[in-house]
């Protein structure tokens, strides 16, 4: 039995008229994503970042070279408000991880782009990212992991809409 079987058993003995069955995956879900937070932070903070400055280099690295893209792509990808994107930037450029150029394209904007030590930074992070989720689902087997994959997409799918 893991926690979740003990408050879903405590639940059934207390109110046996409720149907306490959908506790358990959202309980080990909520579970779950606390141990993959914890853990994704720990990796990230060892290379220098957090979970929102990762988001935006590695949205900048996966867009392709020459890694820049303007804010309002930045945001579209990122799902975050322009006032919080705005922070995450003045701190990456702080730390010398992007650069804000003019858009040549746009007159009155810029584009974001890495910066040829935050490419480094990320290049490391995303690798040991890699590493570190295939060792937090390590317990699954590969068909395993497909059959929850596809669970998750299907559930998901039902909160949103392919973008």
């Amino acid at each position: 039995m893991d926690h979740v079987d003990k408050i879903t058993a405590q639940w059934n003995a207390a109110r046996p008229d409720l149907d306490v069955g959908p506790m358990g995956p959202i309980g080990r879900m909520a579970r779950l994503s606390q141990h993959l937070h914890v853990g994704h932070a720990a990796l990230f903070a060892k290379h220098g970042l957090n979970n929102a400055s990762f988001d935006v280099l590695a949205t900048l690295r996966r867009a392709g070279a020459p890694y820049a893209l303007t804010p309002k792509a930045l945001l579209a990808q990122t799902m975050v408000t322009s006032g919080t994107m705005t922070n995450r930037l003045d701190r990456l450029e702080q730390a010398g991880l992007i650069t804000r150029n003019p858009d040549p394209n746009d007159g009155r904007g810029f584009l974001v782009q890495l910066t040829d030590h935050g490419f480094d930074v990320i290049e490391q992070a995303v690798s040991a990212h890699v590493a570190n989720q295939a060792q937090m689902i390590s317990a699954l087997t590969c068909e395993e992991r497909e059959l929850l994959n596809t669970l998750l997409k299907k559930w998901l799918g039902g909160f949103e809409t392919a973008e």
